[in-house]
C-alpha cells in the first residue's frame, strides 16, 4: 500500500532577545505582582472577622505581611531591571528608553494599532517589543510602577513612623502632596486596577501575537530566543 505525501517548505528564523536575568526577574516580577493585587485588594477590602482569639489567626497580619514582602521583592527587581537596562543587550533597555524621537517609531506604532484592531492585515515582525508595546509597558510599568512604589512606601512610612526612612524619604512630603493619608490610598488603589487591566491586556496581545503574527511571544519569555516562522523581522528590530 502507497500513499503520496506532500511536503511543504518551511523556513525558520530565531534571535536571542531576552537574557537570563530578564526572564527570571520577568517571572519573579510577575508573581510578585499577582500576590500585590490578591493581597492589595483585600486591605482594601477587608475579609470579615475571624472568630476567636486574633493571636490564633492573625489573618490580616499574614495578608499585610504577604503585602510588604512581595513589595520589597518588587522594589529589589525594579533597581535590579534598571541596572541591566545598562549593562544588559539592546533589548534590556527598550522598554526604558523607546526611540519616540524616530518618525518610524510613530508610524510603525500606528500600524500596530491598526493591526490590533483588526484593520491591518499582515503584522510587521520584531525582534524585541513592538512600538506599541514598548510605549506602553514605558507608560505603564516604568512609571506606573514607580508610583506604586513611591505612593506605597509612603503609606508603609506611616507604620514605621517618624524617624523611619520610608517615612522621612516618602511620607513626610508624598502624603502632603496628595492631600491626605486617605488621597494616598485612594490613588495607590486606583493604580492596583489599572497595574491589573494592564496585566489582562499584556498577557492577550502576548498570546494574540503568538498565534497570529508567526513569532514566537510567550515561549521567548521562557527560552529567550524570539522564532519567525516563515521569515525573520521585516525591519531588523
Amino acid at each position: 500500500m502507497s500513499a503520496d505525501i506532500t511536503s511543504t517548505s518551511h523556513s525558520e528564523e530565531a534571535v536571542y532577545v531576552y537574557e537570563a536575568p530578564i526572564r527570571l526577574w520577568h517571572w519573579a516580577n510577575a508573581l510578585s505582582i499577582l500576590v500585590l493585587a490578591i493581597t492589595g485588594y483585600l486591605i482594601g477590602s477587608p475579609p470579615p472577622a475571624v472568630g476567636g482569639e486574633a493571636s490564633a489567626s492573625f489573618l490580616f497580619g499574614w495578608i499585610r505581611y504577604l503585602h510588604f514582602g512581595a513589595a520589597y521583592i518588587v522594589m529589589v527587581g525594579f533597581v535590579f531591571r534598571a541596572y541591566w537596562a545598562i549593562v544588559g543587550n539592546k533589548h534590556a533597555r527598550q522598554i526604558f528608553l523607546p526611540p519616540v524621537w524616530r518618525g518610524t517609531f510613530w508610524k510603525e506604532l500606528l500600524h500596530e494599532i491598526a493591526w490590533y484592531a483588526m484593520i491591518a492585515k499582515q503584522p510587521l515582525k520584531y525582534s524585541g517589543h513592538n512600538p506599541l508595546a514598548t510605549l506602553v509597558m514605558h507608560i505603564m510599568f516604568v512609571w506606573g510602577i514607580i508610583f506604586m512604589i513611591v505612593t506605597g512606601l509612603a503609606l508603609y512610612g506611616e507604620g514605621t513612623g517618624m524617624g523611619s526612612w520610608q517615612y522621612d524619604f516618602f511620607s513626610s512630603w508624598v502624603i502632603p502632596l496628595f492631600g491626605q493619608s486617605q488621597d494616598v490610598h485612594t490613588w495607590h488603589h486606583m493604580g492596583l486596577w489599572l497595574i491589573v487591566c494592564f496585566a489582562i491586556v499584556h498577557i492577550y496581545a502576548a498570546v494574540r501575537e503568538d498565534i497570529m503574527s508567526r513569532q514566537s511571544i510567550m515561549s521567548s519569555m521562557f527560552s529567550g530566543w524570539r522564532t519567525f516562522r516563515d521569515g525573520g523581522p521585516g525591519n531588523g528590530h
